[in-house]
């Protein structure tokens, strides 16, 4: 337990010290929001990657989909890494950086508003993200519970709370930058443990090759003609499983905190490092956690299942079943690769959301005379506020169960992408757009 407490405060304290060391970043708006478009290829890499991966991908998807699909549920990682990071930033990634400097654009709403020529299209797509990016951000905390009780006994609440204040203290404190480097640092603590868990959780079930044989022999009621199913190269639902690499490998495209990281980089040849780096890191880490989360049904037998064959507690109750029998110090670092996942898309988020209120909804139109310094004052304010809205919602959802919240939580992400993947693209390499 010793070891376990001390990781985690040595993590913090980085992160913490990240965060004031960039103070002196962050003292204008374009340095707040944007790093002062000087941020270079590896760390834009990092936070590309890690905005896109969070901790829901590795307790929620990897056994949602490891569960239905078996290993093939690999082909959602390779998808990501293809199409969400290599073709995003070959696509999105020089025009994005050229055109939001030209028009001096540092947020999406605000690209809209330029490229568009229309004022109200810039207001409503700002309350797009008011209304969507909240909820996205409390269901980033779905998935701890089960961990920390595992590896620290500790409440649900408190967990939240702890991420949350730590998160908020160093992107108020640094802004964009403090992001960015401690991004970097949250990616490689990424890149490192979704190595070391695979190696452990094959290892406890004799090897690669004695887990795949297992896998092999794996049967459901429902694909009892299809003996081996979940160990063959497409599964037993070949179709849904292509849907599910398109959603969420396009979706991303369209989401504001993913874009965000293209007006930043410094130049145009940093955006080709970039697309290898990032690429490579989606391989890893996405390619990683399906794979992991393909050897789900392996530990059946320590799942409490319905009738249906469906777990009982919901998908999120697959992973830390397969990591509960691992050492205590892998665990400690199990949980030190969660936070990094859940704090480096949780900062981009409030970053997003705050800049985006600040200046493409209150500016010019509810506060008429706002300064530099005014602008970044009240970005910090709205980070502490949208923080503490989605804690509060993540709690309340957990203890409560509210099915509101719940559903907003289910289409936010969807909801964000459908809003803005095609106008995006349409600004970006259509010449006939502005009004």
């Amino acid at each position: 337990m010793a070891i376990k407490i001390l990781m985690l405060v040595i993590f913090f304290g980085v992160m913490v010290a990240v965060g004031l060391y960039c103070r002196r970043n962050s003292t204008d708006v374009n340095g707040f929001v944007l790093g002062g478009r000087a941020v270079g290829p590896w760390l834009t890499a990092f936070a590309f990657g890690t905005s896109y991966f969070s901790a829901v991908i590795f307790v929620g998807y990897a056994g949602q989909f490891g569960w239905k699909y078996g290993m093939s549920a690999t082909w959602i990682g390779i998808g990501n890494a293809l199409i969400g990071s290599l073709m995003a930033w070959a696509i999105l990634g020089r025009r994005t950086r050229i055109m939001t400097q030209q028009i001096n654009a540092r947020t999406m709403p605000e690209f809209f508003g330029a490229r568009y020529g229309s004022k109200a299209l810039k207001v409503g797509a700002s309350a797009i993200c008011f209304i969507f990016l909240i909820p996205y951000t409390a269901s980033l905390y779905n998935g701890l519970s089960r961990l920390f009780s595992m590896a620290f006994n500790i409440d649900y609440t408190v967990c939240i709370v702890m991420m949350a204040v730590l998160t908020g203290v160093y992107v108020i404190a640094g802004g964009y930058m403090a992001t960015a480097i401690n991004d970097f640092i949250q990616g490689m603590i990424m890149l490192v443990g979704i190595v070391a868990v695979i190696a452990a959780v094959l290892n406890s079930n004799g090897g690669f090759m004695a887990a795949y044989q297992g896998m092999a022999q794996v049967t459901d009621g429902a694909y009892a003609d299809m003996p081996g199913a979940f160990a063959s190269y497409f599964g037993p639902d070949p179709f849904n499983l292509l849907c599910v690499v398109i959603l969420t490998s396009l979706g991303t495209w369209g989401l504001p905190q993913m874009v965000q990281k293209f007006y930043a980089i410094k130049s145009e040849n940093a955006i080709s490092k970039g697309t290898i780096i990032s690429t490579l890191f989606a391989f890893v880490v996405a390619g990683g956690c399906y794979f992991l989360g393909g050897f789900g049904r392996l530990y059946a037998g320590q799942i409490e299942l319905t009738e249906a064959g469906v777990p009982v507690r919901g998908y999120d109750d697959i992973i830390p079943t397969m990591l509960q029998n691992l050492s205590p110090l892998l665990i400690g670092v199990i949980v030190i690769l969660v936070l990094s996942a859940s704090m480096s898309t949780l900062s981009s988020l409030v970053l997003t959301s705050s800049s985006t209120l600040t200046l493409d909804f209150l500016k010019d139109n509810i506060i008429k005379k706002m300064d530099e310094k005014k602008q970044v004052f009240i970005m910090r304010l709205l980070i502490v506020v949208f923080i503490a809205i989605s804690a509060i919602m993540a709690v309340v959802q957990y203890r409560q169960n509210v099915t509101f919240i719940a559903q907003l939580m289910g289409v936010s992400w969807g909801a964000l992408a459908g809003a803005f993947l095609a106008p995006f693209l349409y600004g970006l390499y259509m010449k006939r757009t502005s009004g």
